[in-house]
């Protein structure tokens, strides 16, 4: 017997959302590229990350009940990545994704080996020589949304998991 909404378990139907929505991201790059080339289409998704990134923290900082004061550290500052990310992203995707504390202003992140979800999809689309991080990048721009100030240590002009065979930084805080 086929199950009905009703016998779908939220993380499975939370899976389903983020897969959907990652999958047509993809697919929205790849016509871009097809269209327009790769340059283009890495401009034109980082205009559109900027553009989507004040009204997803929004929503965030509203479902989650979350005030930006309360961003006094790294730690506090990663608690609101972890938990906004379990709510946008499919768990067999963010399970591959760890955030940890260096210091009290330095968050350090890195995706497992092979495992970042744009890595393997612009592999696949054959587009990886010419990609732009635009997940990091989000990140960022959530950082800038919520007002923080910060560095990095990677320059998001590539896909470090293809040029350099990881993906992994730090964030330092002006805090």
């Amino acid at each position: 017997m086929a199950r009905s909404f009703d016998d779908i378990g939220k993380e499975e139907i939370r899976d389903l959302l983020g897969k959907g929505w990652l999958t047509h991201d993809g697919a929205w790059f790849l016509s871009v590229c097809m269209g327009y080339g790769v340059k283009e289409a890495n401009r034109m998704n980082k205009a559109a990350i900027k553009a989507m990134t004040p009204f997803e923290v929004q929503r965030l900082k509203q479902i989650m009940a979350f005030d930006e004061r309360q961003l006094t550290n790294a730690i506090e500052i990663m608690k609101f990545m972890k938990e906004g990310m379990r709510l946008i992203l499919p768990e067999s995707i963010l399970s591959k994704y760890h955030l940890n504390i260096e210091s009290q202003n330095i968050l350090q992140w890195e995706w497992e080996k092979n495992e970042c979800f744009a890595y393997k999809g612009m592999s696949r689309m054959g587009v990886i020589d010419g990609y732009e991080c635009g997940v990091m990048y989000r990140i960022e721009c959530w950082f800038e949304t919520l007002g923080l100030k910060f560095e990095s240590n990677v320059k998001l002009d590539n896909c470090q998991m293809h040029t350099k065979g990881y993906c992994r930084g730090q964030y330092k805080f002006n805090i």
